[in-house]
């Protein structure tokens, strides 16, 4: 029998689960194809269980959608081929698919009334710690912090020494440390 041949009667049998729903015809296929889709996905790299139970599914999908196959556009080998390449590329996305983040629906929840209070008790004190900062000091640390300038910024924008600024800055954090504590 030649290879032509051979393919002609799985056109034949492919049409006749397609046109009459033959199990006996998809029997066939069945045995020929599901062990070559296995090995198929194994020399893929897919573990031999996962191999075999997309076999079945490839050969499910080759039973309920077999009327979308056209032996005009494609032989079976390559129908039922494409079929399980598809398959196996689900499931590769599907392993690397990260599982989604918890969401949390509605409206935010009600601050609680102690902590805001708590961090305005906590604004005002830091507020009266950096106005008893000696004036260098203050000034520094503002820019620093509110200006969000670096320490070479700062000395470059004041014409001071870098060595004086981060000394200054140091102290004054020094000092607010021991104020806030």
């Amino acid at each position: 029998m030649s290879e032509k041949a051979s393919e002609t009667d799985w056109a034949a049998l492919l049409v006749a689960v397609r046109d009459r729903q033959d199990k006996a015809a998809f029997a066939a296929l069945f045995q020929h194809f599901a062990p070559r889709v296995k090995g198929f996905l194994m020399k893929s790299g897919t573990e031999a269980g996962l191999a075999e139970e997309c076999a079945q599914e490839v050969m499910a999908t080759l039973w309920t959608k077999a009327q979308l196959y056209d032996p005009a556009r494609a032989s079976v080998a390559t129908w039922v081929f494409t079929i399980a390449r598809n398959r196996r590329i689900d499931i590769a996305r599907k392993a690397r698919r990260p599982e989604p983040e918890a969401l949390d629906w509605g409206p935010d929840s009600e601050p609680d009334q102690a902590d805001l209070y708590e961090t305005a008790q906590e604004t005002a004190r830091l507020t009266a710690a950096l106005s008893d900062l000696p004036e260098k000091q203050r000034a520094l640390i503002q820019r620093a912090f509110y200006g969000d300038l670096s320490h070479s910024e700062i000395a470059a924008e004041t014409g001071l020494p870098l060595g004086t600024i981060k000394s200054r800055i140091r102290l004054a954090l020094d000092r607010l440390r021991q104020t806030m504590t």
